[in-house]
């Protein structure tokens, strides 16, 4: 929980400007066990939710890095260790709404029509400001399920960087789940 007043610092700084949904501290506590974060110290630098939808489909949800972070392998840290996760349950799709199809094809996501997702994605929708207007794409990965039963110790805090940040070589981040 302590993790929370970050998350929304993070979230809601990127839906100010309109590029996300914003969360409010209910809807984060609610969905807490969702999200991974990383963390350089005590400070959450980056976030990311896998949602679960289906037995076989989950959402990447809340994909967030703040910006002095942008470059360092913060997202793509996120993004492996959401796929790694959804493997582990055995989810054979993710999908996502994005305003960056760039960033989620650099991992294999393809852009599909929004009716291709599960009607129970659209619950958030119903609460957007864009919602009778929305400008956001829908993307999809379809997952190797062969390698579905990935251990996930990965999320216990030991993966790191594989560089060093120059604003504090001292500190470096590593991802875990949130708590």
């Amino acid at each position: 929980m302590a993790d929370i007043p970050q998350l929304l610092r993070l979230i809601n700084g990127y839906a100010s400007e309109g590029i996300m949904l914003p969360r409010t501290e209910f809807e984060i506590s609610e969905n807490l066990r969702d999200f991974s974060v990383i963390h350089c110290g005590e400070l959450v630098v980056g976030c990311a939710a896998l949602h679960i939808y289906t037995p076989t489909m989950g959402e990447v949800r809340s994909l967030a890095v703040d910006a002095a972070f942008h470059g360092s392998g913060a997202g793509r840290m996120l993004m492996d260790a959401l796929e790694a996760e959804a493997q582990s349950f055995g989810l054979q799709s993710l999908f996502a709404f994005t305003y960056i199809p760039a960033f989620f094809a650099k991992f294999g996501y393809t852009e599909i029509e929004r009716e291709a997702v599960p009607l129970k994605a659209w619950k958030d929708c119903l609460r957007c400001a864009k919602f009778q207007c929305c400008d956001e794409i829908a993307v999809i990965k379809h997952l190797n399920v062969e390698h579905s039963r990935v251990s996930d110790t990965h999320m216990e805090g030991v993966a790191t960087f594989p560089q060093v940040l120059p604003e504090d070589p001292v500190l470096l981040p590593s991802i875990r789940k949130s708590h």
